[in-house]
């Protein structure tokens, strides 16, 4: 029978992957494991909105005769549109005796309820009690509730005829870089949680011979494009649980989250281009990761591995995230043609630029560079491990032959 051609050997490898992993226990606690942050955080979100909702605003206590704070009160309700935003909301606070001493003082310093400053005196002559820099804001603002009290503050105020625009150019670009950064963290927490996993792929097959059966069937690059294809159709599934989870639990948590600006390209647009730079990304990083993992022996190899790997990721994330505020400049283009940079660049700039076709050539860049790592990966793993070069040929030939010799050879 005709020997199978790559990408014919890449899917059988990617689908007996595929389906071992996903039958597998292990993998049902690899869904769950992200899960608990995610819960965590949204729920973390929802509690500090119900403890933000709670919590009442700073009030000032008004402790004056009956008929004084009653005209404080409602000089208060007449102003509060114009004034609201600058001065706490008022309340009655105790009724005096006309001539009656309060102690403002020790109500503020016994820190009882929501009480930020106390106003005695009568409307003429008020006396404000609270923090000196609160009572640097507050001083002019209940000036105006007093004179109003008394009926010395103006009785009509000129109409401001208004113009409102729906945003600015620096509105815009401090949004869209807001969204351009939001982009790039959730891509590199994905690749940084999935990627690692092609790290351990081949230990477990170099240790029961399984590759070198692999090995004898069908090309090596194809057992790496199949593996790394596999793993990335793994990483698929993982999204879309998480993703579903995430995505019910933020409806519960309503404004709990921040909204983020539109990206230039639009939501659709920008969702599909992080998929695509997702799976670019971890291809990327994932040949180079099974290249190197390729090459450890044992498990506790493969661990010692894990923490150079994750610092080259922090490396890539912070020189892309630097890249994000020089838009135009020479050091987006570098982080742009760098390949393991690439993705999250990219992802950026569809969030600040409304152009399309740069990606699609970012994307088969990318690509290219994909089937560059994968051939490198897949000629190191033959030479180094396999030892299936010239010099790996004359030594398996030198073992397979030392045996006869020995066996043949006698004293002469």
């Amino acid at each position: 029978p005709s020997r199978l051609s790559l990408l014919q050997a890449a899917y059988v490898v990617a689908r007996r992957d595929f389906t071992a992993i996903l039958g597998s226990r292990a993998f049902i606690f690899f869904l769950l494991g992200p899960l608990f942050p995610l819960v965590i955080f949204i729920a973390a979100g929802v509690l500090g909105r119900e403890v933000a909702s709670e919590v009442a605003q700073p009030e000032i206590g008004v402790a004056m005769t009956a008929q004084d704070g009653r005209a404080m009160l409602e000089a208060y309700e007449r102003l509060e549109p114009s004034i609201g935003g600058t001065l706490p909301h008022l309340v009655e606070l105790e009724i005096l005796k006309s001539g009656e001493a309060y102690d403002a003082a020790a109500i503020l310093e016994a820190k009882q309820g929501n009480l930020a400053g106390v106003v005695t005196g009568t409307p003429a002559a008020p006396s404000l009690t609270a923090t000196k820099e609160r009572l640097d804001r507050w001083q002019h603002p209940l000036s105006l509730v007093a004179a109003e009290a008394t009926g010395q503050g103006p009785q009509t105020y000129p109409d401001v005829a208004l113009a409102t625009v729906n945003t600015s150019g620096q509105q815009a670009k401090v949004g869209r870089t807001a969204t351009a950064q939001a982009g790039q963290t959730v891509l590199f927490l994905l690749i940084m949680l999935l990627a690692g996993m092609v790290l351990s792929n081949l230990v477990e097959e170099k240790g029961n011979k399984v590759i070198e059966i692999l090995a004898a069937a069908i090309p090596m690059d194809a057992v790496f494009l199949g593996k790394l294809f596999a793993m990335l159709g793994v990483s698929f599934v993982g999204i879309l649980v998480w993703g579903g989870t995430g995505g019910g639990l933020m409806l519960l948590a309503g404004g709990a989250l921040p909204n983020l600006p539109v990206p230039a390209v639009g939501w659709p647009l920008f969702f599909a281009f992080g998929t695509a730079y997702f799976a670019m990304g971890y291809l990327l990083l994932g040949s180079i990761f099974l290249a190197v993992g390729s090459m450890a022996a044992t498990v506790r190899e493969v661990q010692t591995l894990n923490m150079p790997v994750t610092m080259m990721q922090l490396v890539v994330f912070f020189f892309a995230t630097y890249a994000l505020t020089k838009q135009g400049s020479p050091i987006e283009l570098a982080a742009i043609i760098f390949p393991l940079s690439s993705p999250f660049s990219m992802l950026a700039r569809a969030a600040q630029d409304e152009a399309i076709w740069p990606h699609f050539a970012a994307m088969a860049w990318q690509a290219l560079w994909v089937a560059i790592f994968i051939r490198t990966g897949a000629n190191l793993f033959r030479k180094r491990v396999m030892k299936s070069g010239p010099q790996g040929a004359k030594k398996t030939a030198r073992r397979r032959w030392l045996p006869v010799t020995l066996f043949t050879a006698g004293p002469k």
